[in-house]
């Protein structure tokens, strides 16, 4: 089996797009269903975690940006690794995620490769 990366994105900035404390509870009770579907199928891998949302991005000619980076409103919040024998099974466990019924959320999937790969 592969390791592939779920890149989880979302609007990590605007306060009208950050949910209620009600809301989160729902969230992370859909969240703990879907990760212990994955490991039950012998399919999590070591690794993942949510970010925090402040963050730094170093640019070359020591240009420093004191924010994570952020495209459409949305940013990189969390990842976690999976097994999947191809990039079509991560697809499946990945439409699976509730980070998916938000607004302005997605799913980036990537499958680890040795530098040069």
């Amino acid at each position: 089996m592969k390791e592939f990366v779920l890149l989880f994105r979302m609007d990590i900035t605007s306060k009208d797009a950050q949910p209620s404390e009600e809301q989160m509870k729902i969230y992370m009770d859909q969240w703990t269903l879907w990760i212990d579907s994955i490991s039950d199928k012998g399919r999590l891998a070591e690794g993942g975690n949510h970010f925090a949302k402040q963050g730094r991005v170093l640019m070359p000619g020591n240009k420093v940006i004191e924010s994570p980076h952020i495209a459409d409103n949305n940013s990189v919040a969390g990842y976690l690794i999976v097994l999947a024998d191809n990039m079509e099974e991560a697809t499946e466990i990945a439409k699976k995620c509730p980070i998916l019924h938000g607004h302005n959320t997605s799913v980036e999937i990537r499958e680890t490769a040795m530098p040069g790969e």
